[in-house]
């Protein structure tokens, strides 16, 4: 044989080697990628979050003054009529106002029912109770025990979590009870209420009422409809 011949077969020989690397790379690399999962959406862009607005929330328990952080309302149509309770004069700046009822008796026992309602523009979480505290003829508060609980005019089910939307309104309800600890009881002049802590509240009379005299007041939470 030639070494020209020679110089082609090998030439042959390291193609054909070449080859068959080649082939054997090619076969590794695909048998690596066989096992590669790749989850679903990955590489994608994430989808941009939603906004939301967050209601007020009214819990007597947690909120202090100014605490009562809400997003901005969201935009009425000029055309849309307001809620009918946003007419309300004395709508404070909160949009939460409270109302005190007349007093209910049975068999000695004494309670007023409060009404709480929303006469602004925005939704807000409701959960916990009213603020109330009993004051004398110059407006100081008086040493006066107000009790989260229930009593015998009605049954306190505790705090529940409500969205109190615009117009609507929620009850609590207010008893006078007396204990055996109690020693002479105290003269109120008036109840100043509050939807909770740190909120606007309102001052009720009581004079030319038989509820004046006090030992203790117990109140249920805030719900949609008034305890029994």
């Amino acid at each position: 044989m030639s070494m020209q011949e020679t110089a082609s077969t090998g030439n042959g020989t390291r193609r054909a080697v070449a080859a068959v690397c080649l082939a054997g790379v090619l076969a590794l690399s695909l048998s690596g990628c066989a096992g590669l999962f790749v989850p679903a959406g990955e590489g994608e862009p994430a989808p941009t979050p939603s906004v939301s607005q967050t209601p007020g929330r009214v819990q007597a328990e947690k909120l202090q003054p100014g605490d009562l952080s809400t997003a901005p309302p969201a935009t009425v149509p000029s055309s849309a009529p307001p809620p009918s309770a946003a007419t309300r004069a004395d709508c404070p700046s909160s949009g939460l106002v409270v109302d005190m009822g007349e007093v209910q008796a049975a068999l000695g026992h004494r309670a007023v029912g409060l009404t709480l309602t929303n006469c602004g523009r925005k939704s807000y979480r409701v959960d916990g109770y009213p603020s109330v505290r009993v004051l004398d003829t110059q407006g100081e508060p008086l040493p006066v025990k107000v009790n989260p609980g229930s009593s015998y005019m009605g049954t306190d089910p505790g705090p529940k979590e409500i969205m109190l939307k615009p117009g609507k309104s929620l009850h609590s309800l207010l008893a006078w009870v007396s204990t055996a600890t109690g020693g002479d009881l105290i003269e109120g002049d008036a109840l100043e209420i509050a939807p909770a802590p740190g909120l606007e509240a309102r001052t009720f009379p009581l004079q030319g009422s038989d509820v004046r005299l006090l030992d203790e007041l117990n109140m249920t939470a805030w719900r949609t409809a008034l305890p029994q």
